[in-house]
């Protein structure tokens, strides 16, 4: 939230009104152009700096870099100077939220809008990858929305000139953010145009599943996650999501930079495709040859690209049908069963309703009239569960779903608009059960939507069994469903 800045005029010319930003480098302002009568934003480099010749000339070197690009989707450079030993940017006035203030305003976007989004980044950053700069710290803080809902790039306070020779930036360095570093960045490696597309593919998952893919306690364990463990599948946490656009985030966030898109061009080229299907929903689908490494070995294949030859088109449209049908299945909120469980293998549509509140170690009960709206349908409503000011101060309380039959689940989903709390899934003998039963999951610290593998305990009644509130006094849970 912007604070009022004291009364003051830097260089003679810009009254300082309110703070928009801060970071550990400078502060941002919203500004009043006195020559121009016009808003513009200040950044100041913080008077701790003042004197530390790195500090000024990497705050310099961010207004000459910025000043060479002219693009619509980057925040354009107005001015840069010193007044009385404090080293300033002018930029244009954007009035408007980042993307990290939608995210966490709005939650998950709808996939149109967070491929639009994008898009748009991927053209500011391709356009500053031609001019042989590479931004490096890629992330929704440093993504602005205008007025008009369009995305301007900024913060190239870390950017760095490519080396025309080598085509990389200087090794040894790490910077960046840690939930958004790519894994040569992070273990200080060369970056390239190739880094910026990693993060540009973060953000991109963030905007689809309101969660980062390797959250973590500090910068150490966040890098290696980074470097070290494959993504979260995007399809389990989001599965409304076209194949195709899963697909592009996951060669995005490949570990090789070789692996990736060649370059942020062909990152919005595919975007863009993606976004084209999405706006025809009736278009005859589009095999795209997988393009990333198997995990677990495997060679990698040729770069994907769209095949118009007949014959391959029908060798493949049996495949083709059996995936769409599996997506099909999956979107509905289907859940494997064993074989036998419900009179026969294979995948089995299970529609879960919300049955009853649990809170069986005293209390006046967890909101019953309510229950029903977990498994409504509707992600405006919700559970909840009694407030509690000290903690729960018991086991746990939950909710009771019925899948209809005993049936082994392989996944639960919970949604929810009071992220933070921790929660575990277990089984139950009937609703009347005296206490939680045996655990089918782990426990997990659930995010606006949370994937809880299960372990294939075969019950007709789940539980959704919340054991920490995760500081807050109460916790709603918006929507059950299984997968």
């Amino acid at each position: 939230m912007a604070v009022r800045a004291d009364e003051e005029r830097i260089a003679d010319r810009y009254d300082l009104e309110e703070v928009v930003g801060s970071g550990g480098m400078s502060a941002v302002y919203r500004a009043r152009d006195t020559l121009l009568e016009r808003n513009v934003a200040l950044k100041i480099l913080h008077q701790q700096y003042t004197d530390d010749d790195e500090y000024v000339a990497r705050f310099r070197r961010e207004a000459r870099t910025v000043a060479q690009l002219s693009h619509p989707n980057i925040v354009t450079v107005i001015d840069r100077g010193e007044d009385e030993g404090r080293q300033f940017i002018v930029f244009e006035y954007v009035d408007g939220e980042n993307l990290k203030e939608l995210l966490e305003r709005s939650g998950p976007l709808p996939v149109r809008r967070a491929v639009e989004l994008s898009v748009q980044i991927a053209h500011g950053l391709a356009f500053a990858h031609r001019h042989g700069l590479v931004h490096r710290d890629v992330k929704p803080q440093n993504v602005l929305l205008n007025g008009d809902g369009e995305a301007k790039v900024t913060d190239f306070g870390i950017a760095r000139s490519l080396d025309v020779e080598h085509g990389v930036t200087q090794t040894g360095t790490v910077l960046g953010t840690s939930a958004y570093i790519a894994p040569e960045q992070a273990s200080g490696r060369p970056v390239g145009p190739h880094t910026d597309v990693y993060s540009l593919g973060v953000v991109l998952y963030e905007l689809l599943t309101g969660e980062v893919p390797f959250p973590g306690e500090n910068f150490v364990a966040v890098a290696m996650k980074h470097i070290n463990e494959p993504p979260p599948s995007l399809v389990e946490q989001r599965p409304d999501v076209p194949l195709r656009l899963a697909a592009a985030v996951d060669r995005a966030l490949e570990k090789d930079p070789r692996h990736r898109f060649p370059s942020m061009d062909d990152f919005a080229a595919e975007l863009e495709a993606c976004l084209k299907e999405l706006g025809n929903p009736d278009a005859e689908a589009t095999f795209i040859a997988p393009s990333h490494v198997v995990r677990g070995g495997g060679t990698r294949r040729a770069r994907a690209r769209r095949r118009s030859w007949w014959p391959l088109l029908f060798a493949l449209l049996g495949a083709a049908a059996v995936a769409a049908v599996v997506a099909g299945v999956l979107a509905l909120g289907g859940s494997k069963e064993k074989p036998g469980a419900s009179g026969g293998p294979g995948p089995t549509v299970v529609h879960l309703t919300a049955v009853k509140d649990f809170d069986p170690y005293g209390g006046d009960g967890e909101h019953p009239e309510a229950v029903a709206r977990a498994t409504d349908g509707d992600p405006n409503t919700y559970w909840y569960t009694q407030h509690y000011n000290d903690g729960l101060a018991k086991p746990g309380v939950g909710i009771v779903v019925d899948a209809q039959h005993d049936v082994a689940l392989s996944r639960i989903v919970i949604s929810t608009d009071t992220p933070g709390f921790t929660a575990e899934i277990r089984t139950l003998s009937s609703t009347d059960a005296s206490g939680p039963g045996p655990l089918d999951s782990d426990a997990r610290s659930v995010g606006s939507s949370t994937v809880f593998p299960l372990l294939g305990k075969s019950s007709r009644y789940y539980l959704v069994w919340i054991t920490d509130l995760g500081g807050q006094s109460s916790v709603h849970v918006n929507e059950v469903k299984a997968r």
